[in-house]
């Protein structure tokens, strides 16, 4: 090492010329090798001390994996079953409820947040449409969400919307089956949890009939189907007259439609007439074409799977005569709107409701004071009612029949 310090010398450019040699004392030269040196050779004296340590018991590392000790005394983080992973449970098993606690708790946290608002109905449902009902989706898409779960999840999205972010339990007006309808058929246009957790599960069905070659539909094929027929047929295939034959080959077209010519090495015994027949039965349902095979879904317009198009066919509602476009209107605030839709079914808080429900109260209009109180008197047939809707007829010059209900109303 001193011989390659002392023996390397120096010049200096004085005015541009270079001016003597000096040799060096200190210090190493650019790009000289000796520290990567020094580096290796303490690493190797490094490296054999700690391997003669470990040979005589006075060192023991720690062996990882899955017959590895605990690893939290050296500092790391240890994890259980089940966990958490890109926002799936992992080592949970599928059908049970604690799967979905996470769901829950997401939501519930998320009501917390809300408890000291006040909200109106309006308000309460744009939420729950655009997070108390989302929270669930990634979940739902991958897993079947088990009855329990979606009762209790809906229960909380009905106290929200009736109750408020207290999930006070405040009369719920409105059934929940109609609520959850289309705006069309006359409800709010919330979705039940269990068909939609079919209709999202439907995609991976289509996802399977229609790709070809990702890796998830091979892992599936690989395990569960599409075993070769000479494995589960393997005593057959030693009687075949043709094992390499190809599909071509074995195709007759000229017989009716097409249909399997199968070749066989001498007669059949009858405990191989079984065999025979599971073959052709799982042949029947091929039939080569000399086109590619395409699937069509026929629930919808163009012959694409869609989610929504699916969710419709489980829930199958009844068509309802309803006035969507004139409630739903743009440009009003979405409270207004929830009151026009709850007049329009005859489920407003009036005294014939109360009376209904049990209360023990005289009803009589407080506006007039001559007829009944109900959400139809209120706001079309009562006298100051009327007072009011005669000065905005005036105002646009039209003249205007009332019908008996407010549903005739809009309708009309």
């Amino acid at each position: 090492m001193w011989s390659c310090i002392s023996t390397a010398k120096f010049s200096v450019l004085v005015n541009g010329v270079p001016a003597g040699f000096f040799p060096s004392s200190k210090g190493l030269r650019q790009g000289d090798p000796l520290s990567p040196y020094l580096f290796v050779m303490g690493m190797e004296v490094l490296s054999t001390l700690i391997r003669r340590a470990v040979e005589g018991g006075f060192l023991s590392g720690w062996r990882g994996g899955r017959d590895g000790g605990d690893g939290s005394g050296i500092g790391l983080q240890v994890g259980s079953m089940p966990s958490v992973y890109l926002g799936l449970p992992l080592g949970a098993p599928n059908k049970n409820t604690s799967m979905w606690d996470g769901v829950e708790e997401k939501v519930r946290r998320r009501l917390a947040l809300w408890k000291c608002q006040y909200i109106s109905k309006g308000g309460r449902l744009i939420l729950i449409k655009s997070t108390m009902a989302s929270m669930p989706l990634y979940q739902m898409s991958l897993f079947r969400m088990p009855k329990s779960v979606a009762r209790r999840l809906e229960k909380l999205q009905k106290d929200f919307l009736w109750g408020g972010g207290n999930l006070e339990r405040k009369v719920h007006l409105v059934n929940w089956e109609v609520v959850c309808t289309e705006k069309e058929k006359g409800g709010l246009g919330l979705r039940k949890l269990v068909p939609l957790n079919k209709a999202l599960l439907g995609k991976w069905i289509w996802r399977f009939a229609c790709e070809k070659e990702n890796l998830w539909k091979q892992v599936l094929l690989a395990n569960y189907d599409q075993e070769v027929l000479s494995q589960r047929f393997p005593h057959l295939y030693g009687m075949a007259a043709h094992r390499n034959g190809t599909v071509e080959e074995m195709w007759d077209q000229n017989v009716g439609q097409g249909g399997w010519d199968l070749r066989f090495v001498g007669d059949f015994n009858d405990w191989e007439l079984d065999m025979v027949g599971n073959l052709l039965h799982v042949l029947r349902g091929y039939k080569p074409t000399s086109e590619e095979d395409a699937v069509y879904w026929k629930g919808g317009r163009n012959g694409q799977f869609k989610v929504k198009e699916a969710y419709n066919l489980v829930v199958n509602t009844v068509a309802n005569n309803f006035p969507k476009s004139n409630i739903w209107v743009d440009k009003v605030p979405t409270k207004i709107l929830f009151f026009a839709w709850e007049a329009t079914w005859g489920k407003v808080f009036t005294l014939d409701r109360l009376q209904k429900r049990g209360w023990q109260l005289p009803n009589l209009c407080f506006l007039c004071g001559c007829e009944e109180e109900s959400v139809n008197h209120i706001l079309i047939h009562c006298i100051v009612a009327k007072v009011l809707w005669d000065m905005i007829f005036a105002l646009f010059g039209v003249q205007w029949v009332f019908s008996e209900t407010v549903k005739e109303v809009l309708l009309s």
